[in-house]
């Protein structure tokens, strides 16, 4: 006897978010969405994707609501405005936010939602960029209730190789804030790298290779040295802004423990430069320019 699968919905149609929906789409799943600029529906309605006008709209027959925004201030309103998903949200339905937002402001949103219309909320950031969402190789952190994660656990196999409980509502949230930690200050260390080998005289095109398998290798090096050395900038599959966004949640977060983090203040003061001159919208390759350019 066959299953019918969850009935699932999807707002935030972006570099992430596309990806992700074809991949559901691909796997049989019912499926609506909606984002702010219907135009980018479309590539979705062609593969049989029903668009919706509003974000109440996507509560509508859904087992499953989720996700992907560009940041607080956006998943606020796409949950809470007047024709959002609190105004039409049951208590049977899940939440799923693969967003990548500030925690507190993630544990007030869920009691919220909760309270006014009894639906559940689990944080599910992501990590592995466009690339790893195109693949399905996704690392998932999520915070919630075991039962919730463990719910929504065989649609998200779909999406990541990896999903991680690590704890309730709002520790996913500050895992993502620790790997984007890691992650822009890489980025800013690998760019410093190419852009002293090139001063140096040695090819920079050799350092990400050069350094496979050794102690200083990882995933961004491997990406991000070559696009660097070629000044290949585009296309574009993340954002500056979005590194810096995150710094920026870092530094917050850091001040609401009492915890130091000092390598990550220094990344966002140098990603705010980055950006001032030009390059929010950028890929974080571009990073390198700002090395380039100081010693010039």
């Amino acid at each position: 006897m066959s299953v019918s699968l969850p009935s699932l919905s999807f707002a935030g149609i972006g570099l992430m978010g596309l990806p992700m929906c074809r991949r559901l789409l691909a796997a049989g799943y019912p499926l609506k969405v909606w984002n702010r600029s219907p135009d980018k529906c479309a590539p979705l309605v062609a593969l049989g994707a029903v668009q919706v006008a509003t974000p109440a709209q996507l509560c509508h027959g859904s087992e499953l609501v989720m996700l992907c925004l560009a940041d607080t201030a956006a998943v606020e309103e796409v949950v809470f405005a007047s024709d959002g998903i609190a105004s039409a949200a049951r208590a049977d339905q899940l939440l799923v936010d693969f967003s990548s937002a500030e925690p507190a402001a993630t544990r007030a949103m869920a009691t919220r939602l909760q309270a006014a219309c009894g639906m559940r909320w689990v944080d599910a950031p992501v990590s592995g960029g466009t690339p790893g969402a195109e693949a399905g190789s996704l690392a998932i952190m999520a915070g919630g209730a075991l039962a919730d994660i463990e719910r929504i656990r065989p649609v998200l196999a779909h999406l990541g190789q990896r999903l991680t409980r690590m704890g309730e509502v709002g520790a996913g949230q500050v895992t993502k804030v620790c790997n984007q930690m890691i992650v822009a200050c890489n980025a800013l260390v690998i760019a410093e790298v190419v852009a002293l080998a090139e001063r140096a005289g040695v090819d920079a095109a050799l350092i990400a290779p050069a350094l496979a398998g050794g102690f200083a290798d990882s995933r961004p090096l491997q990406i991000l040295a070559p696009q660097m050395a070629e000044s290949r900038f585009e296309p574009i599959k993340w954002h500056v802004r979005t590194l810096l966004k995150d710094l920026d949640t870092a530094v917050r977060l850091s001040r609401e423990q009492g915890s130091a983090t000092p390598m990550s203040g220094l990344a966002a003061q140098l990603m705010r430069l980055h950006g001032s001159q030009g390059f929010l919208a950028q890929d974080p390759a571009t990073l390198v320019q700002l090395y380039r350019e100081d010693e010039a």
